[in-house]
């Protein structure tokens, strides 16, 4: 998949598709992790997210 860079302010990013994101459940946040010349986002998951409610 080919994304472009776009400017954002002072920086610059990409944009991920609708599809993208809700195929791998990307809520506000993702982890960058660098490795051998590759950039991989990694959703970060919120496993207690709604826990509090639940227990009332």
């Amino acid at each position: 998949m080919e994304v472009s860079i776009i400017k954002i302010g002072n920086s610059k990013g990409f944009r991920l598709s609708k599809t993208l994101i809700d195929k791998y459940n990307i809520k506000d946040k993702v982890e960058i992790i660098l490795k051998k010349g590759y950039i991989i986002l990694r959703p970060i998951p919120t496993p207690r997210k709604g826990w509090e409610t639940a227990f009332k």
